[in-house]
């Protein structure tokens, strides 16, 4: 049994829970705590029988210290938030860096952070045109970075700068008031929130992080596009601004690389090199539309994309291991000219070298990017899952319980798992 997940054995305070998956929840459980809204404003739906408490994993704070399965109290939204039933979260590096102590984050702390479900209780004096928009019972997609709306980048259009976001979620694990909403159902402890702490059978988003998931999409596949995909967008869309004819390499291929290809196949860019340590994710990309793949030779990288490329480089490099090495050697495969983006998150210890002549005399960029914008790109990003330019099947490799998330994140940091894995939560 792997470090991470040993403890869900014998959790912290058994769960009394029975499936409750299709039951409303009501706002008056909400009541619950002083500061949570009052039964007079809670909308006019069905109340009977719903739970008063749910199951969630909590990382408690030491590297490398298993996950447990707790109870909390429900969750409950407050203005400009909903209240969602979780189906499902993926099972991503952030996460484990988070659980390896490699970056800091408030403990203990609910993971998970790419999500899908369905709406079930909003907070009050939320925005009618919200709940117009998310009416009970909506079926949503969640953006791991959840813009605030209103600070002086959201209202720029630049939701993946939100000031809010990163100054209360990302570096204190709150929400926009400065509070969690998670709370221990035994001791009422507070429990700190990544994102939405996707990882649990309720959660609250902000309702600017979400969009409508079409019927037509599953739960469990679609969970991978509000980070792996979303990520993945924001890097091409954005920061390499990829155009038609434009050759790519993208350096590591999992969840966020495999993304990748699909983007490049949508905005018309013509070749893609993609390279990584594991013949089953190369197959994958081979499978999934990579144009030329291989294996994890650091020496050879740089000198095998520039035989493919005529010893051109290529237009645009993505580098989503977050390891110093590859690194450099992004910025290395770009043609004169060129954009090496970087996406993918390191050690907080961490620092990337660059030739700085090469950089200044033949004008090579090197570009940051955290992820995609969420009211203006989830719902493309949707868009192209539904026309089946994602092939969302492919890109998940693996499917697992809640009970089984901290042997997903043991699996994950031995890296035997192709693709994505994802925590059905139904």
């Amino acid at each position: 049994m792997g470090l991470f997940s040993r403890a869900f054995l014998s959790s912290r305070t058994p769960s009394r829970l029975s499936n409750h998956s299709k039951l409303i929840l009501p706002s008056s459980l909400c009541a619950a705590k002083p500061h949570h809204r009052n039964l007079s404003d809670a909308p006019n739906y069905p109340v009977g029988g719903a739970p008063s408490f749910m199951r969630g994993t909590v990382f408690w704070g030491p590297p490398n210290s298993p996950l447990t399965i707790e109870d909390f109290h429900m969750p409950c939204p407050k203005a400009g938030e909903l209240l969602i039933k979780t189906k499902a979260c993926g099972v991503c590096h952030s996460d484990l860096h988070v659980i390896k102590g490699e970056i800091p984050f408030a403990s203990p702390c609910v993971l998970g952070h790419e999500i899908t479900g369905e709406v079930v209780d909003y907070g009050a004096h939320t925005d009618p045109g919200i709940l117009k928009r998310y009416p009970i019972g909506a079926h949503v997609v969640g953006a791991f970075i959840m813009p605030c709306g209103s600070c002086s980048f959201c209202v720029k259009g630049q939701d993946d700068l939100c000031e809010a976001f990163f100054a209360y979620n990302r570096a204190k694990g709150l929400l926009y008031d400065g509070e969690t909403r998670l709370f221990l159902r035994g001791s009422g402890k507070p429990v700190y929130m990544y994102s939405m702490g996707g990882l649990a059978e309720y959660c609250v988003v902000p309702a600017h992080a979400l969009s409508v998931l079409p019927n037509s999409l599953p739960y469990v596949e679609s969970a991978i596009l509000g980070c792996a995909v979303f990520t993945a967008y924001g890097a091409m869309r954005h920061a390499a601004e990829l155009r038609a004819g434009e050759a790519i390499a993208v350096i590591g291929v999992g969840g966020v690389g495999f993304s990748c290809d699909a983007i490049k196949n949508s905005l018309g860019a013509e070749m893609i090199i993609m390279r990584d340590r594991k013949d089953g994710s190369l197959h994958l990309a081979t499978a999934i539309g990579g144009d030329q793949t291989m294996r994890n030779t650091y020496e050879r990288i740089v000198q095998k994309v520039q035989e493919i490329t005529g010893g051109m480089g290529v237009d645009v490099a993505v580098e989503a291991l977050g390891n110093p090495r590859t690194f450099v050697q992004c910025t290395q495969c770009v043609r004169d000219g060129g954009k090496a983006v970087m996406i993918g998150l390191a050690a907080s210890t961490a620092i990337g070298e660059v030739d700085i002549n090469r950089l200044v005399r033949r004008q090579v960029k090197i570009i940051g990017s955290y992820g995609a914008r969420a009211r203006q790109d989830l719902p493309k990003i949707i868009k192209l899952a539904e026309t089946g330019i994602f092939d969302l099947s492919a890109a998940v490799s693996r499917k697992c319980k809640l009970e089984e998330a901290g042997e997903a994140y043991d699996d994950l940091n031995k890296g035997s798992i192709i693709g994505r894995a994802v925590v059905e939560i139904m």
